[in-house]
């Protein structure tokens, strides 16, 4: 595989797509007319910035010891000499600059409210792994992750559509910032071996493998309860991802290292699932 693809980690970008298919179902479902440039526009830069920030924790994270040859998740291409971190950080930087001309359009569309989440955004991507306080590296990677992949990016494409906020679009961020933590914790317990060797104190360290499986339960769940107060009942499509669910969790109880990875594939394909339904919920 072309190691630039490698290093953008396509089978975790449904982090970012699924957050935009929310927002705009609920847009849809309010009765708002898509402006489809808005929508594309949104799309690719959220996208964009995972990738970014993905290439940026690829780069940092050899630089300072947590990834090695030995690394029990998939192969990292700086770690493995097949990109040097100086090369990565250049791919990330044509991201976040690419990123920044597909939010020129939002600005302009929605406003002040755009720029300070474009901002926010780009500047999280580089904060995650890099800086003086590596949000990573401090058990802060699930307020990351429901902030930017949750709250933000539902809510950022809910109103650069409507032109106005919903209480809905906050819970339809908890829902989708939940299912993105499902992955980042199924990846922190897996590193807690490496990650502790490297002083990454990620919560999976803090709080020890038994009680991260029960936060990967908690995550796995609530977007299934937080659903019922944002659709009709009877046109719940969405609850036909929670059997791929249970089976995420049933994956995590039994696996222990490397096999773990088979439970982050899971867990996103139960995100592309949720999310691809919920829009169908919304649209039908």
């Amino acid at each position: 595989m072309n190691p630039w693809l490698m290093a953008a980690r396509p089978k975790t970008l449904s982090a970012s797509v699924v957050p935009v298919l929310i927002g705009t179902g609920l847009a849809i479902r309010d009765g708002y007319r898509i402006p489809w440039l808005y929508f594309g526009c949104a799309l690719a830069g959220a996208v964009l910035i995972q990738i970014a920030t993905n290439l940026i924790n690829d780069a940092l994270d050899f630089k300072k010891g947590a990834d090695t040859k030995d690394r029990l998740g998939p192969l990292r291409v700086t770690a493995a000499g097949l990109l040097r971190p100086e090369t990565v950080m250049r791919g990330a930087h044509v991201c976040l600059f690419l990123a920044a001309l597909c939010g020129i359009p939002l600005i302009y569309r929605g406003g002040w409210p755009l720029l300070v989440i474009g901002v926010a955004s780009i500047i999280a991507a580089y904060a995650y792994t890099g800086g003086p306080y590596p949000l990573a590296y401090h058990g802060l990677g699930e307020i990351f992750v429901m902030l930017f992949f949750g709250f933000v990016a539902v809510g950022g494409t809910y109103f650069v559509l409507a032109l106005q906020y919903s209480i809905d679009a906050a819970i339809g961020g908890f829902a989708a910032g939940s299912l993105a933590c499902v992955i980042l914790a199924i990846n922190n317990l897996r590193d807690i071996p490496s990650d502790q060797a490297s002083n990454k104190r990620t919560i999976a360290v803090r709080i020890g493998a038994r009680a991260a499986r029960g936060e990967i339960v908690l995550f796995a769940i609530v977007p299934f309860v937080v659903v019922l107060a944002l659709l009709d009942p009877s046109v719940l499509l969405v609850l036909a991802s929670l059997p791929l669910a249970i089976l995420v969790l049933r994956c995590v109880y039994r696996s222990e290292g490397a096999a773990l990875n088979r439970c982050l594939a899971m867990a996103g394909a139960l995100q592309w699932a949720f999310g691809v339904l919920f829009l169908l919920d919304c649209v039908i």
